[in-house]
């Protein structure tokens, strides 16, 4: 049942953004423990896998009964941290196939883990981006600091072309600490440009997650007749054949992925991928699996 709830097309039909967020994020709680509320009682901040030599105290054993996998409790204090989300607002997120509209999902995705890191109390802030720094609202934990980044989440709106060497620069003239850095795209750009971009803000000793967001049409696009495409960004034309879109293109989707992927993790950032007809608490286990032993 749980898990109907955190379908991203039944989560479109939830007009406020925020609520939307807060049904991801609890949803996901309760399906660790018993209560939905027990996630965010006074003191408890979050979950992280056990590993040896932890203390053995600190064991919630109730969740240990009902997934068979050891979880430790920490508590606020010992995580606060400083999360800055770099959106993609470019206009290839505005595509939209057998899913939701990228942008829709990744507004879904963001605003979901910078919802977790308020409840966290974690400085949260955002960038959203095309070719320019459309958005900035600077990393705090003030209060109103989480209207400020919902409502700049909410405004992101497909817009021109990608290009990832302005924001990240912008973003590192503003760069006072380390922190976490989660940067949601479709990442249309070869895989090269991508991590040598992204790289000097993981040589500064930020955690990066690249959180890439694909249609699963263009993963693995069917076609029945030919086709006339048009980028959504250039306004270029193609026509495509059903037996290009099987095989070739596949095959060179599949090598870019493969390559973005391997060149991340060879820089030391965490690369994640998700298909916008995936549920949304996916994407919160992965955030948690980055943050497991960091404080």
């Amino acid at each position: 049942m749980q898990q109907r709830f955190l379908d991203p097309q039944i989560l479109a039909g939830i007009a406020n953004l925020e609520l939307t967020a807060k049904t991801v994020v609890e949803g996901f709680v309760s399906g660790l423990h018993r209560s939905p509320e027990y996630g965010f009682s006074q003191e408890f901040a979050e979950y992280r896998p056990y590993v040896p030599g932890d203390d053995l105290r600190y064991v919630d054993w109730n969740v240990y009964a009902r997934a068979g996998r050891l979880y430790l409790k920490r508590f606020r204090g010992e995580t606060n941290t400083r999360l800055t989300i770099l959106l993609d607002r470019s206009g290839s997120m505005g595509f939209q196939g057998r899913g939701l509209r990228k942008i829709d999902y990744a507004r879904y995705l963001a605003a979901s883990l910078g919802y977790l890191a308020h409840q966290q109390r974690d400085a949260v802030g955002l960038i959203a981006f095309d070719d320019e720094v459309r958005d900035y609202v600077e990393p705090s934990s003030r209060h109103g600091q989480w209207l400020k980044v919902l409502h700049a989440i909410d405004r992101a709106e497909p817009g021109r072309r990608t290009d990832y060497a302005r924001p990240f620069w912008h973003f590192q003239q503003f760069l006072r600490r380390r922190g976490i850095v989660l940067v949601v795209s479709d990442f249309f750009a070869p895989a090269r440009d991508v991590i040598s971009t992204v790289a000097p803000l993981r040589q500064r000793g930020n955690d990066v997650i690249l959180m890439h967001v694909l249609d699963p049409e263009e993963v693995e696009p069917e076609l029945e007749s030919p086709r006339v495409l048009i980028d959504m960004e250039t306004g270029e034309e193609m026509e495509v054949h059903p037996a290009y879109a099987s095989g070739p293109y596949r095959d060179r989707m599949r090598r870019h992925l493969e390559e973005l992927e391997s060149l991340a993790q060879g820089a030391g950032m965490s690369y994640y991928r998700s298909l916008t007809s995936e549920p949304l608490d996916e994407a919160l286990r992965r955030y948690l699996a980055v943050r497991e032993g960091r404080p």
